[in-house]
């Protein structure tokens, strides 16, 4: 005879039966639990902070002029010993952070005039093939993927419009097919007290037209003194942004024409300053991710040659790379050299004043940007992890994009390009 169970006797054994079978399959088969997050895949809020010319062993060595990077933020997150810049001189390293382009003839050596891009076609891995500055809208960005993904983004700079005659206080930049004015620092004067060292080379997103022919630029592309307000409301922080400090604080100049050090002295102060803020923050607190990377390496050598009228120094630059990177469709080969303007001898340390002007050469032994390092700070990285590596510009964009799970652009869709890793993410 069938016994037949019903009402909650049945119910009772159903469970029962369900709950054996299914742990019994999830033995079989796996954990059907989902995976807990990386600390990669949890951070929401990037900044990047990103300092000029300084060479891994002056910044991190024993002696260096910058401590409070080099010993103190170094011993809170991790040092990336073998990072990076992909170029030399400044604004190519830029262009590669946020868009993955490799350099251009102009952009290797700055845009000294703020040229458009002629662009005459583009090749299988996402590379512009042309010559010129400001890319066509049809290039994408990291801020372009950012917005598409409904994630925000800002650019902060440091100076950008203390002279509204060189540039707006918004969204800053040279008139098209003019020479820049801002690739030298102004002084301060009696109609523009604090003077101006904010530099359009070292403000990457001046350099597309789908940034600057958007009204986001106004609004994302801003003084650096609007970044403290920003950051007291998680709401009110960008999921990524670019901080850019002026041609004194970065270490670019040394000495400032405010009559600051600079070099790593001024970087070093500009990082005391803002470091804290920055880590303090709600965004960053709960999420965050800071990345200080320098744009290249300084130069290796130089050489001065008093036979000449004017005088010339040529700087040599090494080249270095890592990761296989190439270096794209439109540069020639190396090694190269180019004029440069002349300059003071009194603002090339080591060189005397009574020099007067020289002439100033550039040479490149090869295309890398050379060996810098680089130091990262989040929650999600355990103090004092050193990492050996090799990372560059192209690296940070993939890493970033895959935080935000967007597509690679341009050279960081490479093939086998690391992004950061468990090297990196150790406190997890």
């Amino acid at each position: 005879m069938a016994i037949r169970f019903r009402g909650k006797l049945w119910a009772l054994y159903a469970s029962v039966f369900a709950a054996l079978f299914a742990a019994l399959f999830v033995s079989a088969c796996g954990s059907s639990s989902t995976p807990a997050a990386t600390g990669q895949q949890q951070i929401r809020h990037v900044f990047v902070i990103t300092l000029e010319n300084e060479n891994y062993a002056s910044t991190f060595g024993s002696s260096s002029k910058a401590p409070y990077l080099a010993q103190t933020l170094a011993s809170q997150g991790a040092l990336v010993q073998n990072y990076y810049g992909t170029g030399h001189v400044s604004l190519d390293n830029y262009i590669a952070m946020v868009s993955g382009q490799a350099p251009t003839p102009q952009t290797d050596n700055d845009c000294t005039d703020y040229e458009d891009y002629n662009l005459t076609g583009m090749t299988s891995d996402g590379q512009a093939i042309g010559t010129g500055c400001v890319f066509p809208a049809s290039i994408k960005t990291l801020p372009d993927q950012l917005k598409a993904a409904g994630y925000t983004w800002k650019g902060y700079a440091e100076d950008m419009g203390n002279d509204p005659a060189r540039e707006a206080a918004t969204c800053g930049h040279p008139a098209l097919n003019t020479a820049d004015q801002t690739q030298r620092a102004e002084a301060p004067s009696a109609a523009v007290p604090q003077g101006d060292q904010y530099a359009t080379r070292h403000n990457p997103f001046m350099y597309f037209h789908s940034i600057i022919d958007s009204p986001d630029c106004g609004t994302n592309v801003v003084n650096l003194n609007q970044l403290q307000n920003d950051l007291q409301l998680t709401v009110t922080t960008a999921n990524f942004n670019f901080i850019t400090p002026n041609l004194c604080n970065d270490g670019h100049d040394s000495p400032c024409v405010n009559g600051q050090p600079g070099g790593l002295t001024s970087a070093n102060a500009f990082l005391e300053k803002w470091v804290p803020i920055i880590t303090a923050s709600p965004a960053f607190q709960q999420d965050g991710l800071l990345i200080i990377n320098f744009d290249e390496s300084s130069y290796a050598s130089q050489t001065l040659n008093t036979s000449t009228k004017p005088a010339t120094l040529t700087l040599t630059y090494a080249g270095g790379t890592c990761c296989s990177e190439q270096p794209g469709p439109n540069l020639a080969a190396f090694p190269q050299s180019q004029a440069y303007g002349s300059v003071p001898a009194s603002a090339i340390p080591g060189l005397p004043a009574a020099l007067g002007n020289i002439a100033l050469v550039m040479a490149k032994s090869n295309y890398g940007g050379d060996q810098t390092g680089a130091v990262m700070i989040s929650k999600f990285i355990k103090p004092g992890t050193v990492s050996t590596v090799p990372y560059n510009h192209y690296s940070m964009l993939k890493s970033i994009e895959d935080i935000f799970g967007l597509s690679h652009l341009g050279y960081a869709g490479q093939t086998g390009l690391a992004g950061f890793g468990n090297d990196i993410f150790t406190n997890l």
